[in-house]
């Protein structure tokens, strides 16, 4: 799971308020490109990789040329769910978002494929300006234990460096490190780490409490309070170093993390994305009217538009309580998977007049 976090700002301007940037936040459009993955990380949301076989598999030119002419509705387009880089049409797709007009195209990836030169050039040479690359340790005994995949770490650092080169051209590097009771303790190393290696965004994703990351639930997932204490404490000791920490802490209620900076918090991103009707005896998507006009795409009404709220409402839960919360306008509520662990007791409304 990856997102962006704010846009660099000058380090003598205050950053904007948490609500207003989560209220004006832009949309981007996924395209469902890997229908395998290279790595088998632990938490990943992507449980069943058969049902996202079959799904990612029905992307072809004709359903990314329909998307892509949408694209200006969106403010990015971006490739992603699998390994892209899996997929031989990638290169191809990049070139077609280029030329459709799309102004940001990126790409979330393990980022093995980029420690090959060839290939990585071919991307950006087609157009490819932001690149999102899912790291989880800054060594090779804590990353690989969460991908478990041998080799991963050397690959993905060394595609790292790769992309890191090609900096000076325009091109965007952001990581994403999905926080769990191992990598915890070494949230500053993991930032210093990727930092060195030319990162501009380091983001740190708390998990989504569903796939595998809720089928390892009790050995990987830390309470909200545990990961606000300790991003806390890294911030205020990195801040001591940098005049603007470019880590970030995201999918986490915001309630638990007030005594962060508002700069360095939020959610991911919300977005869209198009796939075939999924079968109505499959029980997917709570049974959603996915026959409404604005809800179909592609040239013959053959793709069906799926948004972020869609796969997260129905998962998520607010109490009576949140009502008087300044943030209930823009909070996405509490995974119940994560509740049924760990219940309500950490989650107190902020009122309007606190911080």
């Amino acid at each position: 799971m990856t997102a962006t976090a704010p846009a660099n700002e000058p380090a003598n301007e205050p950053a904007e308020a948490i609500e207003a940037r989560i209220a004006g936040k832009a949309q981007r459009v996924h395209i469902l490109t890997g229908a395998v993955c290279n790595n088998n990380c632990i938490f990943c949301m992507e449980e069943d990789r058969d049902g996202r076989y079959v799904t990612n598999s029905a992307t072809n030119d004709d359903s990314v040329r329909w998307i892509l002419s949408q694209q200006r509705r969106y403010e990015e387009v971006c490739f992603t769910s699998g390994e892209p880089t899996t997929n031989p049409r990638l290169p191809a797709w990049v070139k077609m978002a280029k030329e459709s007009g799309a102004r940001c195209i990126s790409m979330m990836t393990n980022g093995r494929a980029l420690s090959y030169e060839k290939y990585t050039r071919a991307l950006l040479g087609a157009g490819m300006n932001r690149v999102y690359i899912s790291i989880h340790g800054h060594e090779r005994r804590l990353h690989e234990g969460l991908t478990r995949t041998p080799g991963s770490f050397d690959q993905t650092v060394a595609g790292i460096d790769m992309v890191a080169r090609y900096k000076r051209h325009g091109v965007a590097l952001h990581t994403s490190t999905v926080v769990t009771k191992r990598n915890l303790p070494h949230l500053a190393e993991i930032y210093r780490f990727l930092r060195a290696h030319g990162v501009d965004q380091v983001v740190f994703n708390v998990m989504q409490a569903n796939g595998r990351a809720n089928t390892y639930f009790d050995q990987i997932f830390p309470t909200y309070t545990e990961i606000a204490a300790a991003a806390r404490d890294f911030l205020r000791e990195q801040a001591a170093r940098e005049p603007r920490v470019m880590a970030f802490l995201v999918d986490i209620p915001l309630c638990t993390t007030t005594e962060l900076p508002d700069f360095n918090r939020g959610y991911v991103e919300d977005y869209v994305h198009f796939e075939p009707p999924p079968d109505p005896s499959s029980g997917l998507l709570g049974g959603l009217d996915l026959d409404r006009e604005q809800r179909r795409g592609g040239e013959r009404g053959e793709l069906v538009q799926i948004r972020r709220a869609d796969l997260d409402d129905a998962a998520r839960h607010k109490r009576p309580e949140c009502q008087r919360c300044r943030y209930e306008p823009v909070c996405e509520g509490v995974w119940g998977n994560y509740l049924r662990r760990y219940g309500w007791d950490e989650f107190q409304p902020v009122l309007a007049d606190t911080r």
